[in-house]
């Protein structure tokens, strides 16, 4: 009884590029691609150092 009490009424979804402004877009695409980038250097390297360096950045 309580878990349908306690239940969504409706599902909902929210993205997280808020209308607010609290997020700029175009500073999260530069970062997205600045980590996609070290993840492509990161797998075409052998060098265990390298490595090292791309996971902690």
């Amino acid at each position: 009884m309580l878990s349908r009490l306690f239940a969504p009424k409706v599902k909902v979804s929210a993205h997280c590029d808020l209308p607010c402004g609290v997020y700029d877009p175009a500073q999260a695409r530069i970062e997205a691609e600045s980590v996609k980038g070290v993840q492509e250097k990161y797998q075409a390297n052998e060098d265990e150092h390298f490595r090292a360096r791309a996971t902690i950045i």
